[in-house]
């Protein structure tokens, strides 16, 4: 991908408060034409809850951008949102610097120890 320069205007998902499980579709039929015709910048700030379908919803819209050779970030997380992407590594992914830069500081989740699973799936 060719560094793609992303929208300076964030994206709203309008009255959303929660990205979960049975919302997601939602999200994705809002945001898919989008981010397969130009780079998003996702404002996360009125997300105050999020699952595994809220993240895997973020890295199919991540996934589609990519592949339509455009750029997907999520700006302004909420602090539990941050704490939840950092968690499960999508910080590095998603979190435009931007937003990485004024997120709080704070001692990085400790990461696991990789299993057997991990280790045959790596």
């Amino acid at each position: 991908m060719n560094n793609p320069r992303l929208d300076s205007n964030p994206q709203f998902v309008g009255g959303v408060r929660q990205l979960v499980r049975g919302r997601e579709q939602a999200i994705l039929q809002e945001l898919e034409p989008l981010v397969n015709s130009r780079s998003v910048r996702l404002d996360l700030s009125s997300i105050e809850r999020i699952d595994a379908a809220g993240l895997a919803a973020l890295v199919s819209l991540y996934c589609a951008a990519s592949k339509a050779g455009h750029g997907f970030s999520v700006v302004n997380p909420t602090r539990h949102v941050a704490r939840i992407l950092a968690i499960v590594g999508l910080d590095r992914i998603l979190v435009s610097k931007v937003s990485r830069e004024t997120l709080p500081s704070g001692p990085r989740p400790k990461s696991r120890p990789r299993s057997r699973v991990d280790k045959i799936a790596a």
